[in-house]
């Protein structure tokens, strides 16, 4: 979990998520999701912040059933398709979910 305090220091990176989720046309329940994902792991270096931030979207759009593809999330995001596939099983392992099973 994180604290609100996180969320107030990271707001920017917030403005980023919702600018991305609006490319995408996401429901607001793959919004939250994708913000709570991104706020409980929000790295240390701000390099590692937009693929952290990609593959949040990424895993809130799948867990909210509005599921992207990773290359639609990595061109919204401005990523690498890659740096959402490293990342996104682990964000959802991390906050106890399964990732889906094709």
């Amino acid at each position: 979990m994180y604290s609100a305090n996180t969320r107030v220091e990271h707001q920017p990176w917030l403005e980023e998520l919702e600018q991305a989720a609006d490319r995408l046309e996401l429901t607001g329940e793959a919004r939250s999701t994708a913000a709570d994902l991104f706020l409980a792991n929000v790295p240390e270096a701000d390099r590692s912040k937009p693929a952290v931030l990609a593959a949040s979207i990424y895993a809130g759009s799948l867990v909210a059933g509005d599921g992207r593809t990773q290359c639609a999330v990595a061109d919204a995001a401005d990523v690498s398709r890659l740096s959402i596939q490293q990342r996104w099983k682990d964000l959802l392992a991390g906050a106890g979910l399964e990732p889906p099973k094709w």
